[in-house]
């Protein structure tokens, strides 16, 4: 079994040390690749620094901010053509417990997509608002109700895919970002018929750098619900 952990970056200088430490030592067969963003704060030289005594470290370095989804597409082209076996996308900040890995491995084994979810078990959320809390909250019923997906947290960025769900899904066809972009793949692999799999974990809002959530991100969610739906009912007509 040979995993990739996928890390989208943009200003993490804070964070991204310890995240490799963190993440590369659950397992001898976990490797950690950075997407970064041509980050001011130099975290892709921080990241190449590290990779120069961790041969399971790597980096994509991009020209400029270019969003959140097509981080993770050019992350899964990258795991495809290398022979990785389950993929798994994780944020840098430490919202998600690099310490949950395994756990969401282990559920691969029996699933094709493993889903970190903040509601599966009641809401599993700390540090943040109430304001921003019921937006999240109240967007994940709107999601399930508008696509009838059975899942409780739609879009959570914490997640595992077999290789197989990757390869089903057309990633050149995927142009959203933010949290439309976690709906999207989650939806096209429900589509698919492929095993979903929520697991509890507990979300923690970050404590060094700034949040890259934003209300562009938030509208293009809401949106692309409706999108997904409308080109599911037009295919089976």
């Amino acid at each position: 079994m040979k995993a990739l952990v996928i890390t989208p970056t943009y200003n993490e200088k804070e964070n991204i040390e310890r995240l490799v430490g963190a993440v590369l030592r659950q397992s001898d067969s976990i490797e950690l690749l950075i997407i970064d963003d041509n980050s001011p704060d130099g975290t892709g030289v921080i990241v190449e620094g590290l990779m120069q005594s961790e041969p399971r470290l790597h980096i994509i370095k991009r020209a400029g901010k270019m969003g959140l989804g097509s981080a993770y597409v050019a992350g899964f082209k990258y795991a495809l053509g290398k022979d990785y076996d389950f993929i798994m996308e994780m944020d840098a900040d430490f919202s998600h417990n690099p310490d949950d890995i395994p756990r969401l491995l282990e559920a691969a084994q029996e699933n094709d997509l493993v889903i970190g979810s903040r509601y599966c078990c009641g809401i599993n959320i700390i540090n943040w608002p109430i304001e921003r809390l019921l937006i999240s909250y109240f967007a994940s019923k709107y999601v399930r109700i508008i696509t009838g997906m059975p899942i409780k947290d739609p879009t959570g960025g914490f997640k595992c895919f077999r290789r197989k769900v990757l390869e089903a899904i057309d990633l050149d066809n995927i142009h959203s970002e933010g949290y439309s972009f976690q709906i999207e793949m989650n939806y096209k692999a429900w589509l698919k018929q492929f095993r979903l799999k929520e697991i509890s974990i507990v979300f923690t809002e970050r404590v060094d750098g700034h949040s890259k959530m934003s209300k562009k991100i938030v509208y293009e969610a809401a949106w692309m619900v409706w999108k997904l739906r409308l080109m599911a009912l037009l295919k089976a007509l």
